[in-house]
């Protein structure tokens, strides 16, 4: 009866067909979001000697991307520290919907393949993820996994800032999703 109300202005809809679809969202297995990040993931130049700290990546996972997706790219920001840039990696393929935990520190890692990391110029100078080193205050990292509109970010190369690196990332940008992590 509540249907045939609308019958002249608007189709009544089950609910498969009301739900909404699925939400681009990215996660990790080594923490919740908003969560404490494991030390296996924190940074190893901060001078301490804890054998736990090994800068290893964490494992990410993403789904509900938009459909016409070329690549994915991952920045990763200490948003308690101007929004300093720790890592990011790019021209990941298209068929990709994770990274593992320890992405290679170089500038083509192994997996995922046809991948490229940005050198971080900071405290640990190497290609790719450079961990939380906040040794007296718990800060908040901010991981984003950007869906993007070309398969390779061909302006980048080895020699590119994290900064320049994020703003190509920003404009090829045509969705993104997010994790936060304490460390």
């Amino acid at each position: 009866m509540f249907c045939a109300l609308f019958a002249l202005g608007a189709a009544c809809l089950s609910p498969a067909a009301s739900a909404a679809p699925n939400a681009f969202t990215l996660s990790s297995t080594a923490f919740a979001n908003g969560g404490l990040m494991p030390k296996v993931h924190e940074c190893t130049s901060g001078g301490g000697q804890d054998p736990a700290k090994k800068n290893e990546s964490p494992p990410l996972a993403w789904s509900g991307a938009p459909a016409a997706a070329k690549s994915y790219a991952i920045v990763m920001r200490d948003l308690d520290n101007n929004n300093l840039i720790h890592w990011v990696i790019y021209d990941i393929p298209a068929t990709a919907a994770s990274l593992p935990q320890n992405v290679q520190h170089v500038y083509q890692p192994p997996v995922p393949a046809g991948s490229r990391q940005v050198y971080y110029r900071g405290s640990a100078s190497l290609f790719g993820y450079q961990g939380p080193c906040s040794p007296s205050t718990v800060n908040t990292y901010e991981f984003v996994v950007h869906a993007l509109n070309r398969a390779s970010l061909t302006n980048l190369n080895s020699n590119s800032s994290t900064q320049t690196a994020a703003r190509a990332i920003t404009a090829a940008s045509i969705g993104t999703a997010r994790i936060t992590g304490e460390s």
